[in-house]
């Protein structure tokens, strides 16, 4: 009888071992899903940063995201890419103001760098000399803070009121600073939208909504391969 009841009594110890081993369940973030999570909390969201004057930061719109680098951002969320877009456009700046505005930039990490600027300069009749050497400057120091960024300047262009001396010195700055440190160039970032009264404010200078539509699709043919 006592063997019965020994019997009996290991029997059910292991029914309820096994019950307890049946109803166990995985907490999140165990085995592969800790793995999964992990790899997601260390992937790093990559930085865009648009360093301009009034273009870049949509001066005349009601709301600058719908400026060329809210734009560029939008596509980006489209497309699904880790990258977050910052906007470090200001109004009326030159190539000096943003040559001593750019080390305070800096303080952000940088992965992609975009450099607008050059166009007040020309309006304002700058010695074309001193707009390189301050656009130089600018990208020396994005080199020297962050080596492994990709740098990309977007090319301008001035009016016929400039005299053609001017403007084709003016112009030649762009490409030739893009060769001289192997960056991407975009060739005019007003293509199609400068010059064209349906597509800029009163003001002839800068865009419309629609103008900055036609604006963010020449930043982005030459954006798109860098990232």
């Amino acid at each position: 009888m006592k063997l019965f009841f020994s019997y009996t009594r290991l029997l059910i110890l292991v029914v309820l071992i096994a019950a307890c081993n049946g109803n166990k369940k995985t907490e999140p973030g165990q085995g592969e899903p800790a793995t999964a999570v992990k790899q997601a909390s260390e992937k790093k969201t990559k930085t865009i940063l648009f360093f301009g004057n009034s273009l870049t930061a949509a001066y005349g719109l009601d709301d600058p995201t719908q400026g060329f680098a809210g734009l560029t951002q939008k596509r980006i969320d489209s497309l699904g890419l880790d990258y977050k877009v910052v906007n470090a456009g200001v109004s009326g700046e030159t190539s000096a103001g943003g040559n001593s505005r750019v080390d305070w930039i800096l303080k952000q990490p940088v992965d992609v760098f975009v450099l607008e600027l050059g166009g007040n300069d020309g309006l304002r009749g700058i010695p074309v000399s001193e707009t390189k050497k301050n656009l130089q400057s600018i990208l020396d120091k994005v080199k020297a803070k962050y080596p492994d960024a990709k740098l990309v300047l977007a090319g301008m262009q001035m009016p016929s009121s400039m005299g053609k001396t001017y403007i084709t010195d003016f112009k030649n700055v762009y490409p030739e600073l893009a060769a001289k440190n192997n960056i991407t160039l975009i060739p005019f970032l007003l293509q199609n939208v400068g010059g064209e009264p349906k597509l800029n404010l009163p003001d002839g200078i800068h865009p419309t909504v629609e103008g900055h539509k036609i604006v963010a699709e020449t930043v982005w043919k030459s954006l798109k391969d860098i990232l």
